[in-house]
């Protein structure tokens, strides 16, 4: 099916673009803590950020380019949201008797600078992976799956794991341990995509046959700017 059908009605779109927004979400606000696992260096996020990417391929696979474009924005609006949020409950005098407000500001009080990190690193990783799925799979004629989940994450979470570190961390650690937890984390994230395969494929064509169509992203618009279905 060509991209210009993509804009039929489909029965499970909104539910896997939620999952998506909810895993994008959750992954912000634990980014926040930097653990140690061995010689590697990871962001808390790690735990379930790689679920977005899975999920961005499975959006930009079955219903192509543009309406994962649509759910890329409203991720990115809903994170602001967020953090707008939980700025101004934090920044709220406490009730007279809870004593749990620095521990409440200490672990919901996202860092500005965090939060910019967050949204430019997704912002740029998030397109840059459904770009690079989307040219593959017109490039492949639809088969091989798995080097385009594999290959646009592996361009999508370098892109977003390195903008991420320096943004957030630069300056804050020594250059040693940000280099260490960017190829950590896209190696860490690349190998999640790659041991996820067997469940995007049994997602991919689950959807692609409950929902009739399979989409090809040859005359879109590639244009991140742009909010509509082509």
């Amino acid at each position: 099916m060509e991209s210009g059908q993509g804009s039929r009605k489909t029965t499970y779109f909104t539910a896997v673009g939620a999952v998506f927004v909810a895993t994008l979400l959750i992954s912000n606000i634990s980014a926040q803590k930097l653990f140690a696992l061995g010689p590697f260096t990871f962001s808390g996020g790690i735990l379930i950020f790689p679920v977005t990417y899975i999920f961005g391929d499975v959006l930009t696979e079955v219903y192509g380019y543009a309406r994962s474009r649509q759910i890329i924005w409203t991720g990115l609006c809903c994170n602001l949201l967020m953090a707008v949020v939980l700025w101004l409950v934090v920044k709220l005098p406490p009730a007279q008797g809870w004593p749990l407000q620095e521990q409440f500001a200490t672990v919901l009080g996202l860092v500005p600078r965090v939060v910019v990190a967050s949204t430019v690193a997704y912002w740029a990783g998030e397109f840059s992976n459904s770009f690079t799925l989307a040219k593959l799979k017109v490039r492949t004629s639809g088969r091989l799956l798995w080097t385009r989940t594999i290959g646009s994450t592996l361009v999508g979470q370098t892109v977003d794991t390195a903008i991420f570190v320096v943004l957030a961390f630069g300056g804050v650690f020594p250059g040693e341990l940000l280099v260490r937890a960017i190829w950590s984390g896209a190696l860490f994230k690349v190998v999640y995509e790659a041991v996820a395969t067997p469940v995007t494929y049994a997602v991919v064509n689950f959807l692609k046959r409950r929902e009739g169509i399979d989409v090809f992203d040859r005359e879109t618009d590639f244009n991140p700017f742009k909010l509509d279905e082509q």
